[in-house]
């Protein structure tokens, strides 16, 4: 099954890709569109029904990265005025942003063919962060390529609108949660999935998925006790005041054997996971701030619990950007 859908992506990428040596003008021939720190997209790929691939020149990373968009009906054939509302999904540590259309039914949700679905890169270990680095800051900056870059590009130029939800699982968890209490009201909702929700509880547990991908970990926020205020600033257990404005919505299984594994499997990770997640919630309550939980007792940190989570959020997520009725352009 896996090589079938290899060969039948590579074929449409074969078909439709649209390569400059400038800011791309988009199939439709639009006028280019710049990021405000001068971000671009380089190419567009047609990678399936309803699906695009973009790359951008980042200044906020010294690279390229990609972002993939669900397109909503009508998304082609859009005017200048048109405009969606957004939901950004967030993938998890040691993937990319194909992880969602890869292994969830994410493309063929019905109730998704009116909203822009934005799955951006975070870098295997970006961890929805600009990187400390000493104090000298620099790349990689995946706060400002998301929130700024990404968001100001497809704004201008994709059909964005400024009604936003985002989710994410584990990794992305902590992006989802990190970034709408960093910054307040530009996410009406914000769903984790077995996310990292207060990475300071497990500090010398997460320190080496920090360097993953071979840089310095303490790079990323510095040493959690000499830069505790770092660690805090992006914990979203410590931000949890900043949430009270935003739909939620936190998951989390218990690290024992579900229904989707083997029996008797056990899973540390989610476990551990799990404790962050009580502590987050109980964190939230305590400030007045109302949160939708579903912690589903036994269940591993796995792919069918985390598509399965991404249903039962949909209706809160879709019902807070005004995309749970008829389309809105």
């Amino acid at each position: 099954m896996r090589r079938r859908w290899a060969v039948s992506l590579a074929v449409l990428v074969g078909l439709a890709v649209t390569t400059v040596g400038g800011p791309a003008a988009g199939a439709t021939g639009r006028t280019p569109v710049r990021a405000g720190d001068g971000a671009y997209v380089t190419q567009e790929t047609v990678v399936g029904q309803r699906l695009v691939d973009l790359t951008i020149s980042s200044p906020a990373l010294g690279t390229t990265a990609n972002v993939r968009l669900l397109t909503p009906d009508g998304w082609d054939r859009r005017g200048r005025g048109d405009h969606w509302p957004v939901l950004f999904l967030l993938h998890g540590c040691c993937d990319s942003y194909v992880s969602w259309t890869r292994s969830t039914d994410v493309a063929s949700i019905p109730q998704l063919r009116n909203v822009l679905v934005v799955m951006p890169e975070a870098g295997a270990a970006g961890w929805y962060s600009n990187w400390w680095n000493g104090g000298r800051g620099g790349v990689p900056a995946w706060e400002t390529f998301h929130l700024g870059e990404v968001r100001q590009i497809l704004e201008r130029g994709y059909g964005a609108g400024t009604r936003r939800a985002v989710a994410g699982l584990s990794m992305g968890g902590f992006g989802a949660m990190s970034y709408a209490a960093r910054h307040p009201g530009m996410f009406r909702a914000a769903a984790s999935y077995s996310g990292v929700v207060h990475p300071l509880r497990d500090a010398a547990f997460w320190l080496p998925f920090f360097g993953f991908t071979g840089l310095d970990p303490n790079d990323l926020w510095g040493d959690p006790v000499a830069q505790r205020n770092i660690w805090r600033a992006h914990d979203p257990y410590y931000l949890a005041g900043r949430l009270r404005h935003t739909d939620l919505f936190v998951a989390s299984g218990d690290g024992t054997a579900g229904p989707f594994d083997e029996p008797g499997r056990t899973d540390s990770l989610e476990a551990l996971i799990y404790q962050e997640n009580l502590d987050f919630v109980a964190q939230l309550r305590e400030r007045g701030v109302r949160v939708r939980t579903d912690f589903y007792g036994p269940g591993t940190h796995s792919w069918p619990y985390w598509q399965r989570e991404l249903h039962r959020s949909l209706p809160m997520l879709l019902h807070a950007i005004g995309a749970d009725g008829p389309p809105s352009r």
